[in-house]
């Protein structure tokens, strides 16, 4: 089929870009960042759609849909109009940049059916953010957020039959960026290009909505003060690939990240981490390490924090915990809950940690203790809609 024109947001019978004040940059000024612009966007459909998944067995990031975003940028002629086409493979050349050098990054987000049908994205700007910070981190182009959700909305409305019509699976969406420059020089790159594309998903984990176990070894590091433990960079991921191989040759599921002499704990796997316990002084307290250049800002993270603190019941921390703390916790029957949260899993239980040879049983009620179910249930009735929120931003 030929490429038509997009039509303009203007003119777009879709809801207009709003943003929630929450979510928006902090200093309430309008930044004139160099970006292409979704009103220029062309799009051509596919001339034969793809048969939808079977959920029930559906591996996560297996199945894509028909259609996928594109943005090429030079540094001669900027950024050129976004490109919405048929799914199809990159060509790039052997020298790629991202390929020798790992001038890439990437972002994770969904998008989900709610009641009538309507298809809504959770907190989709936070994304946006925190894929400019780490564009900035990696030397590709700046561009503007909210010009890149109005072209991943059109995305999603294009594809919007994939988005399945269940309260247990969505629509997970890749943003990815990648320096493209063909040169083996280490350097800028002198061209980029950023893509999205879209898969139906169900449980990130292969066995489903369980508690999972965890290893903790200081053999390997994940991230560092000053490196990029904060920005969603492939590098971070591809590393610790062999640490999780090893982890379940311990028989565990995900790698409990630690750092410095103290073995502080830091991040799980793909996942923040939470700690809800009675702390040293006697108090209830909901602990999450803090961003300190070592964690990922997770937007359910952040959702986590900004839910509880409203909630008022106990208090809410972003605190370096150690594994020293944990131990003498659980020895001391203090320990709740443990749980790790991210776009992928949501929320997710932890009931064993395996540390210096020896097992850490977390309490863990059931498959879902009392605190992760309540923050399951209230994240999950925000992002399918069956509770008002301006967290949520329409398709």
């Amino acid at each position: 089929m030929a490429s038509v024109p997009a039509v303009p947001a203007s003119e777009a019978s879709a809801p207009s870009l709003k943003i929630s004040t929450k979510d928006s940059p902090s200093n309430g000024v309008a930044e004139c960042i160099p970006s292409f612009k979704a009103a220029d966007a062309v799009i051509e459909l596919a001339p034969t759609r793809k048969p939808k998944p079977d959920l029930t067995n559906l591996a996560f990031g297996s199945v894509f849909t028909d259609h996928m975003l594109t943005i090429e940028w030079t540094s001669a002629g900027g950024w050129q109009a976004p490109q919405i086409c048929p799914f199809n493979n990159l060509s790039m050349h052997p020298a790629c940049s991202a390929l020798h050098y790992a001038i890439q990054l990437f972002e994770g987000m969904k998008a989900y059916r709610g009641p009538g049908g309507v298809v809504q994205l959770f907190r989709p700007m936070l994304n946006m953010k925190r894929m400019l910070r780490s564009a900035q981190r990696a030397c590709l182009p700046s561009f503007d957020e909210a010009e890149l959700l109005e072209c991943i909305r059109r995305l999603v409305e294009v594809d919007q039959d994939w988005v399945p019509q269940s309260d247990s699976a969505s629509l997970y969406i890749r943003p990815t960026f990648l320096g493209t420059e063909p040169s083996l020089g280490v350097k800028r790159p002198s061209c980029a290009l950023l893509y999205v594309i879209l898969s139906p998903v169900g449980s990130y984990f292969s066995t489903g909505a369980k508690p999972v176990s965890l290893w903790a070894d200081s053999k390997y590091i994940r991230a560092w003060r000053g490196g990029t433990g904060d920005c969603k960079m492939g590098g971070n991921y591809g590393a610790s690939i062999y640490a999780q191989y090893e982890a379940v040759d311990y028989g565990c599921q995900q790698v409990l990240w630690l750092y410095g002499e103290d073995h502080q704990i830091t991040e799980v796997g793909t996942m923040n981490l939470f700690l809800y316990w009675i702390n040293e002084n006697g108090e209830e307290e909901l602990a999450t390490p803090p961003l300190d250049g070592i964690i990922l800002p997770g937007i359910t993270r952040q959702s986590i924090l900004e839910l509880t603190r409203k909630w008022g019941v106990f208090k809410v921390s972003e605190r370096h915990l150690t594994m020293a703390d944990l131990q003498c916790a659980l020895k001391e029957n203090r320990v709740k809950e443990m749980f790790g949260s991210g776009t992928a899993c949501v929320v997710s239980p932890v009931d064993r940690v395996l540390y210096q040879g020896e097992n850490l049983n977390i309490p863990c009620l059931g498959d879902f203790p009392p605190l992760a179910s309540r923050l399951l249930k209230e994240l999950s009735d925000i992002q399918y809609g069956r509770t008002p929120s301006d967290w949520v931003f329409p398709v």
